[in-house]
């Protein structure tokens, strides 16, 4: 059975609960005149009830409240019974200084009273939009020390390859100078090493510079480069075959572009010594999580069938061998009658991509 409680003391008992709210609040009549608030506002805004108590909220401290979108607001809230939520406003607070709040009515009835209430609440939210300042502002530091680090890393890889461009440079006029052929031949290699190193690198950062490159389309522009200028009259195809979604490190992808450069080089040099139509070398990568395997692999007359390069042992494969060791990898070769395959892997896993002959 229901029971109506005594208008006063329905009155009495909101009064007290709202006494017990931990936030800055304020009721309002229909005048905007305060009709009690909470301990917290009186501490907060170091007001009294003898300085709130039946005062206008535009009339309360020195006037802070009395502004013009305040008012707007909470004339309206009076006729629709809406709310007013989360109005911000900066004020002065007596013993905190420059404060940010949120302001947020909606219309109350108390039983037993006539006219309009009005519950107006204030959240103090200095700290929280000061620490999203210093976010915005710590981001926006980021933001142009990164733009500076890209203009900077930019500049370092144009320097990096006119250094290389002209190293080659010298080293091609020096072996036209020197009379002995075995000295020649040596500066002829180091000259194409440097250009190599030069293909790896133009290659490498067009992907824009990012941590993890995409090694198939590093290796696809890395290798038709590098077909476009060594092949020369003999036409060998080069296909590449990686498995979707292998990337690498940036760091590790340049040893992994040195070496494919190397053992391409090596193939087109040697595995041709005839010119054939079918002339194809197959370049695969496979990966697994942290670990991968690349494959390089010709059609052409094996390892035992080559004839022996000028230098056997010489700059190339020691290249290769310190790249791999880098790597943390291991290198195979398996050599046929119908080609040569070189293989080097992070690790052991069995392929799941056809064999590359």
């Amino acid at each position: 059975m229901q029971q109506n409680l005594d208008p006063a003391f329905s009155q009495t008992l909101a009064l007290a609960i709202l006494d017990t709210i931990p936030e800055p609040c304020l009721v309002l009549d229909g005048k905007f005149c305060v009709l009690a608030a909470t301990r917290s506002f009186y501490a907060v805004f170091e007001e009294s009830p003898a300085t709130v108590h039946g005062r206008s909220l535009f009339e309360l401290g020195k006037g802070e409240w009395d502004i013009a979108e305040l008012r707007r607001l909470l004339f309206a809230i009076i006729p629709d019974q809406s709310v007013m939520e989360k109005y911000e406003v900066e004020t002065e607070v007596a013993h905190s200084g420059r404060r940010t709040m949120q302001l947020s009515a909606r219309t109350v009835h108390y039983e037993g009273t006539l006219g309009t209430t009005i519950l107006l609440s204030f959240n103090d939210i200095t700290d929280r939009r000061r620490i999203e300042h210093e976010k915005q502002a710590l981001q926006n530091r980021t933001d142009v020390l990164l733009e500076q680090h890209k203009i900077l890393l930019a500049e370092m890889r144009h320097r990096v390859a006119n250094s290389l461009q002209i190293i080659a440079s010298i080293l091609l006029l020096k072996s036209r100078a020197v009379s002995s052929e075995e000295t020649r031949q040596e500066l002829n290699d180091a000259h194409s090493r440097v250009l190599s190193i030069a293909e790896v690198q133009k290659h490498l950062y067009p992907a824009g510079g990012a941590e993890l490159v995409d090694i198939k389309l590093y290796l696809t522009n890395l290798t038709t480069s590098i077909n476009k200028s060594i092949v020369g009259d003999q036409k060998i195809q080069i296909f590449v075959s990686v498995e979707k979604g292998s990337t690498l490190v940036s760091s590790s992808a340049v040893s992994v572009g040195l070496i494919v450069t190397e053992l391409l080089i090596n193939a087109i040099k040697y595995a041709f010594p005839v010119a054939r139509a079918d002339a194809c070398v197959r370049i695969s990568f496979e990966q697994d999580g942290e670990d991968w395997k690349l494959s390089v692999a010709d059609n052409g007359v094996g390892m035992r069938a080559k004839p022996t390069p000028p230098n056997p042992g010489g700059l190339g494969t020691a290249i290769v061998a310190a790249l791999v060791k880098q790597l943390g990898a291991k290198l195979t070769e398996a050599s046929t009658k119908t080609g040569l395959t070189i293989s080097i892997e992070r690790a052991t896993f069995v392929s799941a991509l056809p064999k590359a002959t």
